[in-house]
């Protein structure tokens, strides 16, 4: 038996492929990685401005599914992303061991009051000890003055 792994896939489906297509596409990826690898969510993003024109269309439709597989799935997965009309770019992921899914919500999210500050306690401040002068001597006075008068 081979190990499993986390995985996250975003693919970029053209709109030319209206909105019939484009969940045709979804559900065949869906049934995809259900029938290989255990789908964990999926999360549609929904059309949005790309950074670039690919193939002359500035909009794309997202679609981000997290699942968990073995090592060779992704790259059939890959390859039938490539061949597949209407999926514009596609990336997949291996997440790290423990990283969470997560899965973006669409509910909107109340804002919070702000949370109180704690009194934030100040180290107290050691006084560094001063460190003492050597006496200068001094000359006597009377030296001085017979010096002076030289």
């Amino acid at each position: 038996m081979a190990l499993k792994a986390n995985y996250e896939t975003v693919m970029v489906i053209s709109m030319k492929q209206g909105e019939d297509g484009i969940q045709a596409l979804i559900e065949k990826f869906k049934a995809l990685i259900e029938k290989h690898a255990t789908l964990q969510s999926v999360d549609e993003w929904g059309k949005r401005k790309l950074a670039y024109l690919i193939n002359k269309e500035s909009e794309g439709y997202y679609v981000l599914m997290n699942f968990e597989a073995e090592a060779d799935f992704p790259s059939e997965l890959d390859r039938i992303y490539k061949i597949t009309d209407g999926i514009m770019r596609s990336l997949i992921i291996r997440k790290p061991d423990g990283a969470p899914v997560v899965i973006a919500k669409e509910e909107p999210v109340a804002e919070e009051a702000p949370a109180e500050e704690a009194p934030v306690e100040e180290a107290p401040v050691e006084e560094e000890p001063v460190a003492e002068e050597a006496p200068v001597e001094e000359a006597p006075a009377e030296e001085a003055a017979e010096e002076a008068a030289e």
